[in-house]
């Protein structure tokens, strides 16, 4: 049932209570049971252990886990009692599996925030008396008694107000006040921004009084809907996930096929069961990268430390890397893309438009201040505005140009005052001027009224142009009503100012007829300062920005083309909530080709907008600061809250949070997460290539009918420990200075294109090609006749500086002399870390004894070395020959070609 299209009357008949009694306590008692406490209900969060088995879900893991097993049943059978293999690879899979749980497992604080947001008590009249209760206990017919400052308890429909308004920003994105009014009538699809003879759960009072009936409670408040889309809506995979899944699935079914293939090859071939086992084992864990998982986890925290530095911190590790990949931001428009405070911007007379820093001008605003009940507190840095907005911003003007407005109530006292009222849209004062002089109308009694252009207009007969008391004559009135709707269509919330005399002996008659027009002053949310470059930068970067707020459509249109936000033909297009109604699915897709602008919108449309751009293959980044954005922001790709101004019920639904409020940070966060992208790119080429390497090695020795040129726990060696530092490193190359010049990565891209996939498999047969060689020479020629334990010594020392090396390859698509061979420190480092720990496990005896390895001569050395160097210079040669076909094709005139 809505009630805001129905009398008061018949409110309170549908609600079956009454407006001088109230409900009866036994009345209320039975409804509580009936319905439910009025507190949001909360979602329960999955326990840990189902978190942990969630991580083993992935194929990639249960192929190892499949690997460790048979090693394990292979040790078992043989008798030999070794199950390092299975514990190291079981300690790997369960060390990725509990990081990935802690990364997923974030806290859900959203509803715990909407909670914080209830009011702890609420005055109510039961039994024909006044009495507070607890919040959680009102129920719908309950008569509230509303006052200033007070947080609502619930949604109801207003019986009576006087000089009612309410601040609903957060929930509705309406940056100004709402006036209220109880004997509004409205439409029955009227918006809750809209709706201003209802007051809603978990807004403030900012002014006046009232009576209202509860209408909804708990759950079926407006706060309470939010708090459900924000239980029901969860958050979509990353396109990193997509992908990395994408690529584990693959390689665990590479590995199964190969793995079974061998197997079944050495079975034709009489290979002892227990041998093909093993074998087996071997290629499962060659053809999985088991770094791989830690790897993006440990890059992706480098990026969050990155982030955290340019003021955005992130809550959950994907988000880095989706942010990159963006191709719309939705932005809110109230305090994200504007300031959230209402500035005064143009001041016009009827003779013209206003210097802000003119004569004319302050004494506009002077009086102006007069009307206002707004007031300056501190000075300076902690000057601090008390009040409604719009008056507030009236004062802040006249403060701002030396008007020392409480001193001024001082020596001109009001005698008498008309409050602003919804219906009338005016205020007026009386105040004594005791003489002419700074500013002020000439001495004697003065009322100022301030309100509504067109209202105030009809109510004046004069109007003062220069000094001058005119008639207004048609012409006149004409021009001042073409200044207010120039000033409307640039998104100015206008306030008119008119003065009258009053007579001497009194103030009992203060009939706003009559009036002296003074002038019209345009206030505007403005914007963020860095909000238009910002906007101009995500349009070069191939993001397409739209705005989703709950103002009105002309004001966010006119806003929205001041950005810069219009579409390829210069045209703003904008479309209301009650159009979003009208249009089916299909509907809106087509007109998101189009639409920049999206105004007077509920989080149900928000939520509706963001799928619908999901659908069409957008990665979307949400941002907001207000309850009404939370839903849309869990439900986005990346959600990023604001972090000064922003409720805590969004920073809870987000995945990235700007701490400055700076729309900008954005930017720089997208360029941040579009080099980790590509960082990781380059890492996961890395390794994937590193492990087509061991597959060869490992795969050609069987087919060749050799050994198996390597251990398992060789292998893991190689993937855990030789791989995992270089890999890292990739991950922290600095950003590519035109990384924001070109559009970002498709949804559906692979991590690989066909010429990347043929580069990977050349690499990978190289490093597996030079290992094989190794193991060859050290079984039969720089060691004795079959020579086992030596030449798997060789061919592991071999495939690990290989790997090495290939990281520093794969750093550039440039020679590594044009980049600087140690220009990434870190790389560096891991080169040395790995080196060292290589050497350490083939010359150390006790590490000997458990890698299978044996120390190697000087010329076995030379022999690893030279093996090792190999690739890295064909790969180096072919990129010095890339480069130069590409500088040839550059000279040649297109002409030629």
């Amino acid at each position: 049932m809505e009630y805001h299209n129905i009398s008061a009357e018949d409110t309170l008949r549908q609600l079956g209570t009454d407006a001088t009694a109230g409900l009866r306590e036994d009345a209320a008692r039975l409804r509580l049971a009936r319905e439910g406490r009025n507190r949001l209900e909360r979602k329960r969060g999955e326990p840990w252990w189902k978190r942990l088995l969630r991580q083993f879900k992935d194929f990639m893991v249960l192929a190892l886990l499949g690997a460790a097993g048979i090693s394990a049943a292979a040790a078992l059978l043989h008798g030999s009692g070794d199950y390092l293999d299975s514990i190291i690879i079981v300690g790997i899979v369960l060390i990725n599996g509990i990081v990935g749980m802690i990364q997923e497992g974030r806290a859900e604080k959203s509803l715990e925030a909407l909670e914080k947001l209830s009011a702890p008590t609420a005055e109510v009249l039961r039994g024909g008396q006044r009495k507070r209760i607890p919040a959680e206990e009102v129920v719908r017919g309950d008569i509230l008694f509303l006052e200033t400052g007070d947080l609502i308890p619930a949604d109801a429909r207003l019986l009576e107000c006087t000089s009612l308004s309410a601040q609903e920003s957060a929930l509705t994105g309406e940056s100004l006040p709402c006036t209220k009014d109880a004997l509004a009538i409205l439409h029955a699809a009227a918006p809750p921004a809209d709706r201003r003879n209802m007051v809603m759960a978990s807004t403030v009072v900012l002014s006046g009084h009232a009576r209202a009936v509860v209408t909804s409670t708990g759950m079926q408040t407006q706060i309470g809907k939010i708090a459900g889309l924000l239980n029901q809506e969860k958050a979509p995979q990353t396109p990193l996930q997509q992908r990395l899944e994408k690529v584990g699935k693959q390689l665990g079914v590479g590995a199964m096929a190969i793995s079974v293939l061998i197997f079944l090859l050495g079975f034709l071939r009489h290979v002892p069961l227990l041998d093909g086992f093993m074998l087996a084992v071997s290629l499962a864990v060659a053809a999985i990268p088991e770094g791989l998982p830690a790897m993006v986890t440990v890059v992706l925290s480098i990026g969050v430390q990155r982030m955290a530095k340019s003021n955005a911190i992130v809550r959950r590790l994907p988000a880095v890397e989706t942010l990159g990949c963006a191709s719309v931001i939705c932005s809110d428009k109230t305090g994200t893309l504007t300031q959230n405070r209402m500035t005064v911007t143009n001041l016009t007379a009827p003779q013209g438009e206003l210097s802000l820093h003119a004569h004319a001008a302050r004494r506009l605003l002077r009086l102006a201040s007069l009307c206002c009940n707004a007031s300056v507190q501190g000075g300076g840095k902690r000057k601090a505005l008390i009040g409604e907005p719009t008056e507030t911003a009236i004062v802040d003007a006249a403060a701002r140009r030396r008007v020392n407005i409480m001193q001024d109530r001082a020596e001109y006292p009001r005698l008498g005052e008309l409050p602003f009222d919804s219906s009338r849209k005016r205020m007026s004062v009386v105040c004594r001027f005791p003489e002419s002089g700074k500013e002020a109308p000439a001495a004697g009694r003065w009322m100022i009224t301030k309100g509504a252009p067109d209202i105030l207009l009809a109510r004046c007969t004069t109007a003062e142009i220069d000094g001058r008391t005119v008639p207004l004559d048609a012409l006149l009135h004409a021009k001042i009503l073409a200044q207010n709707e120039a000033m409307a269509k640039k998104a100015l919330r206008v306030i008119a100012l008119a003065v009258k005399e009053m007579p001497r002996e009194g103030v009992r008659d203060m009939s706003e007829t009559r009036l002296c027009f003074l002038g019209l002053i345009g206030l505007q949310d403005p914007l963020r300062r860095e909000a238009k470059a910002a906007v101009r930068v995500c349009k070069r970067a191939g993001i397409t920005p739209i705005m989703i707020t709950g103002d009105h459509a002309v004001t966010a249109a006119a806003i929205a083309e001041e950005l810069g936000m219009a579409d390829d033909s210069g045209h703003v297009a904008a479309l209301s909530g009650g159009q979003l109604d009208a249009m089916s699915d299909a509907e809106l897709k087509q007109a998101l080709a189009d639409c920049r602008v999206f105004a007077r919108v509920t989080p149900e449309h928000k939520m509706r907008i963001v799928k619908a751009l999901r659908e069409t293959g957008k990665v979307v980044a949400m941002t907001g600061d207000g309850v009404n954005d939370a839903p849309a922001l869990k439900a986005a790709d990346i959600g990023c809250a604001m972090g000064r101004s922003g409720t805590e019920v969004a920073k809870g639904a987000a995945d990235m949070i700007l701490t400055d409020d700076n729309f900008a940070t954005i930017v720089r966060a997208v360029e941040l997460g579009r080099g980790i992208y590509d960082n990781i790119k380059k890492a996961v080429h890395f390794l994937i290539s590193s492990n087509i390497g061991e597959i060869v090695a490992v795969f050609f020795a069987s087919i060749a009918g050799m050994p198996p040129p390597l251990l398992p726990i060789q292998l893991l060696w190689v993937n855990v420990i030789t791989d995992s530092a270089p890999a890292i490193a990739l991950g922290m190359e600095p950003v590519d200075k035109n990384i924001m010049n070109r559009p970002p990565k498709p949804v559906n891209q692979s991590f690989f294109n066909k010429a990347l996939g043929f580069h990977m498999a050349v690499e990978g047969l190289f490093m597996g090609a030079v290992t094989l060689l190794a193991f060859v020479l050290g079984r039969s020629v720089l060691g004795g006749v079959d020579d086992l334990p030596l030449a798997r010594t060789m061919a592991f020392s071999v495939l690990s500086f290989v790997e090495i090396l290939h990281a520093n390859n794969m750093r550039s698509e440039r020679s590594l002399l044009a980049i600087g061979p140690f220009s990434n420190s870190r790389m560096n480092f891991a080169n040395l870390l790995c080196a060292g720990l290589q050497t350490l496990v083939v010359s150390f005896p006790p590490l000997c004894a458990v890698f299978g390895t044996v120390p190697l001569n000087r010329w076995q050395w030379l022999a690893v070395a030279g093996l090792s160097l190999l690739p890295t210079l064909v790969m180096e040669a072919e990129k010095l020959c890339a480069w130069k076909r590409r500088t040839t094709r550059r000279r040649i005139p297109a002409t030629a070609r």
